[in-house]
């Protein structure tokens, strides 16, 4: 008896800490999967460096070429419309050529061409450079999504995007430290010229992916089979066709909420709230904890309660935060800094689930050019939202105009009547 217990015994605290492990989802996906993560967490974190070097130059920019607040939201609106372009591009190049192949191809694109803002002599050279930097932009996150969704598996697949996700937040972060730094050393004319040269970085990124990352062994098989890989009608033929209008619709939505808070959150902390370079850091410090934290929490959520619910209920809770956000009175900035936690943990936990959601309405060969196309052309249509606020805050403060934000989240819950669930699909 005493020689049988500890062999009937031993295998069940195994398996509990198996499946009831917090990185299970990490161990999951063996040494392949576990390069793949590193290299779309690296891509998606200095994607959003790259992105973050314009909106906190903003105010610098806007003075030393002269601009008003619409010339300055045209610039991130031109960014995210291209993106679409970029997008599309990179989700067909997927399909074609490869996950990994297209992920370094995304990521020298957006990194040249930041460096190269910081070159511009004038605000119409500084507009294309940036319209060509969201041929970078716009491709990185899908492909790099879909890499790792390919890796995960079914159970654990929200919560391994989730965790992509955060490297936003992380990209978010190194990029206000650096902001910070730099702004404070340097004259401002200067400064913002300095944050675009270092989006250089991504550049040491493209050596570690060339050399230690490849595509699921499953998706490679399947792509050299396919007939109709990167199809882009085929994504809008009858059996895809309501899939790919309301997952454009639901990213418009959630990006248009995002965006339009993204781009003029920093503005409205130093020209409404009157928050000094530092002071405005510890604002985004804030929101920006909340993000990181929010997306982790979302993967988590988007596996248990389901894809659908997750981005229900956080639609209406970031809806809710712009409102009050945007609505506290001059004198209060404490409450202000406290809101920016549940304010970035909201609009961040929404997106935990995109990229296994989007990835299991397609099928392998169609995978990487419906995200692609879905998830950016909603991020260039939602781009009209900034642009909306930037035209309307010299008359409405960029505080009022803000709201259009919460119309977004409006949006992507609507957009969610024509969407199936997909909670514990396999991919196919």
């Amino acid at each position: 008896m005493s020689t049988t217990r500890p062999r009937q015994s031993s295998p069940l605290p195994r398996r509990t800490r198996a499946d009831g492990g917090a990185l299970d989802w990490f161990r999951e996906l063996g040494p392949r999967g576990r390069r793949a993560f590193a290299g779309a967490f690296g891509g998606y974190g200095l994607d959003s460096y790259d992105f973050f070097t314009l909106p906190l130059s903003m105010v610098a920019i806007a003075a030393y070429f002269g601009l008003d607040s619409g010339q300055t939201g045209l610039l991130t609106t031109v960014t995210l419309v291209v993106s679409a372009v970029g997008g599309a591009g990179a989700g067909i190049l997927a399909d074609r050529i490869g996950r990994v192949r297209a992920l370094m191809i995304t990521v020298i694109t957006y990194a040249v061409f930041t460096v190269l803002c910081g070159f511009a002599p004038n605000y119409e050279t500084l507009l294309v450079f940036r319209a060509l930097q969201g041929l970078g932009f716009g491709g990185e996150w899908a492909v790099g999504a879909i890499l790792v969704a390919e890796y995960a598996s079914a159970k654990h697949r929200g919560r391994t995007l989730g965790a992509v996700q955060s490297a936003w937040a992380a990209g978010w972060a190194l990029a206000v430290v650096v902001y910070t730094l730099v702004f404070h050393f340097l004259d401002g004319d200067t400064a913002w010229r300095v944050m675009f040269w270092t989006g250089a970085l991504p550049a040491l990124l493209v050596l570690y992916v060339r050399r230690h990352v490849s595509d699921a062994p499953r998706t490679t098989r399947q792509l050299e089979r396919s007939t109709t890989k990167g199809s882009f009608a085929a994504i809008f033929k009858k059996d895809l066709l309501r899939t790919t209008l309301f997952a454009g619709l639901l990213s418009t939505g959630v990006q248009g909420g995002y965006y339009t808070l993204a781009t003029w959150v920093p503005t409205y902390l130093k020209q409404e709230r009157g928050l000094t370079v530092v002071g405005t850091g510890g604002y985004l410090g804030m929101l920006i904890s909340g993000a990181f934290i929010g997306y982790l929490t979302g993967g988590y959520l988007t596996d248990a309660l389901g894809r659908k619910k997750n981005i229900a209920i956080f639609a209406v809770l970031s809806a809710a935060c712009v409102l009050v956000y945007t609505h506290i009175p001059s004198g209060a900035n404490g409450l202000l800094l406290v809101l920016g936690f549940p304010l970035g943990f909201c609009m961040s936990a929404i997106f935990s689930g995109f990229g296994s959601f989007l990835a299991e309405l397609y099928p392998t060969a169609l995978r990487g050019t419906g995200q692609g196309f879905t998830y950016n052309t909603g991020r260039a249509v939602g781009a009209f939202f900034p642009t909306l606020v930037g035209f309307l805050a010299d008359s409405w403060g960029v505080g009022g105009a803000l709201v259009f934000g919460a119309v977004g989240y409006g949006i992507a819950v609507i957009a969610l009547f024509g969407l199936p669930e997909t909670r514990g699909q396999e991919l196919t």
